[in-house]
């Protein structure tokens, strides 16, 4: 029988079932579609990424459980898995400040880095397009619901700032659905 979110341990349990194989996978197989789901649906719907964010969250979750203590190992996955999240699109807009610098040097081209494959819907074309910045705003305030003070401190900005990338965010996402909020 499959493993259920029932049968994940609290966190003074977790040391004894990464001690445990039988025990580690029952936790891991339980935890796993949650973990890639939140990740699959703030990245673009990109497999691969949400694959690479995924076993990221896991590796960094068996690295740091002994300083954990949480009676949610499910919220405290997905705490982790947000942190990679952020990472990435830090690490996704210094790649766009290089290219676009690149690109102020040797005129116009394309804008290929910002995202491959067939977008499922107007709403992730239009969130791709968005600068990485932008779009880690937008996703963390208003797909995972953060306040304006968390979404500052994952990014390690200003509110301000946060504020400025909210707005520009939103109006990018007003032209690009036709004006639809």
């Amino acid at each position: 029988m499959a493993p259920t979110l029932t049968d994940v341990p609290a966190s003074g349990a977790l040391g004894r079932v990464l001690a445990d194989d039988s025990a580690f996978r029952a936790w891991y197989d339980a935890t796993l579609p949650r973990v890639y789901r939140y990740l699959f649906h703030r990245c673009g719907r990109n497999r691969e990424l949400a694959e690479e964010l995924t076993q990221q969250t896991f590796v960094e979750a068996l690295r740091t459980h002994a300083r954990t203590s949480t009676d949610d190992p499910v919220s405290w996955l997905i705490g982790i898995a947000r942190h990679r999240l952020a990472d990435h699109f830090r690490v996704l807009e210094r790649r766009e400040r290089g290219h676009l610098r690149l690109l102020a040097r040797s005129g116009p081209a394309t804008v290929a880095w910002l995202g491959e494959g067939e977008p499922d819907d107007l709403l992730v074309e239009a969130l791709r397009a968005l600068p990485a910045a932008q779009r880690a705003a937008v996703v963390l305030r208003y797909v995972d619901d953060l306040p304006v003070r968390e979404v500052a401190r994952l990014l390690d900005r200003s509110e301000g700032a946060v504020e400025s990338l909210l707005s520009r965010g939103r109006e990018a996402l007003r032209r690009a659905l036709g004006g639809e909020r």
